[in-house]
């Protein structure tokens, strides 16, 4: 085996040992996952039950309702990516696991997609769940929905995710104390500006201007095309997502790596607080 060939088979290892200790990370708190899976079901139906409140007729009802129910499993799917990649190190910190971690003989960037792609998968599947049991409770109707070109442009979106997700996932290294909750402001700032419980041409123009650089905002438009009208996946939305993930994979490593050279000299590694 050539030396390529070995280090490639190393860090795939790696790249699996990553993922499957977040499987049983995740298994270790499955109660837990239940019931914030049962409170996220339940802040959704107050949403779409707003579809029900503003007297439309029922076929508009239940267009308002799945475009609102498609924004807040985004939404939702979003929170679990940030959730993850943003907390990779206050997870090891708790774990207290975060210098072997960084000491491990696997790239960073293995490290971080690893964490990343476990966080996609985990987030698909509690997204399809959260889709359904509340579209089965309020009985909406998808005759026409597409949902594979919602789950492709949904997978395309996810790389430009990760890519924001590892830029926010540099705070809690340089910011012990309060560097996880900033990851979640610039996820509730980046999804305000892309049109999650409405269309992008109601906010300001500034405002729409940045929505043209959020992924949140191609994904939302295209996945509501797929489940209310089964349009197929889009071009206009699909090339956007692609330049924006093939920008913000590799900034989001730059980004990282400059806090890790930074944490580990200010001696910010393992500190929790």
């Amino acid at each position: 085996m050539t030396a390529i060939g070995a280090t490639m088979r190393q860090e795939l290892i790696g790249l699996g040992g990553i993922v499957e200790r977040n499987v049983y990370l995740t298994k270790r708190y499955f109660l837990w996952d239940v019931a914030f899976m049962v409170w996220t079901i339940a802040n959704t139906l107050t949403i779409v039950f707003i579809a029900r409140a503003v007297h439309v007729s029922a076929a508009e009802e239940n267009v308002l309702a799945t475009r609102l129910l498609v924004g807040a499993v985004i939404w939702a799917f979003l929170g679990i990516i940030f959730e993850f990649v943003t907390e990779t190190v206050a997870w090891e910190r708790w774990e207290g696991t975060i210098e072997y971690t960084f000491m491990a003989p696997i790239s960073r960037v293995v490290h971080l997609f690893g964490a990343a792609a476990f966080a996609v998968l985990y987030g698909l599947i509690r997204a399809t769940i959260l889709f359904f049991a509340v579209a089965a409770f309020i009985h909406i109707h998808l005759p026409n929905a597409n949902y594979g070109a919602a789950f492709a442009l949904l997978a395309i979106a996810s790389v430009s995710f990760m890519g924001i997700g590892m830029m926010t996932a540099v705070l809690p290294l340089i910011s012990p104390e309060k560097g996880a909750q900033l990851g979640f402001v610039m996820q509730g700032i980046m999804l305000v500006v892309s049109g999650v419980y409405y269309p992008v041409s109601v906010m300001p123009g500034w405002m729409q201007a940045i929505s043209r650089v959020s992924p949140a905002t191609y994904a939302l438009r295209g996945d509501r095309a797929s489940i209310v009208n089964g349009a197929s996946v889009q071009w206009a939305d699909m090339w956007p997502l692609i330049v924006i993930g093939a920008l913000a994979m590799p900034v989001g490593l730059w980004i990282f790596s400059l806090g890790e050279k930074y944490a580990k000299k200010h001696g910010k590694l393992k500190r929790s607080g």
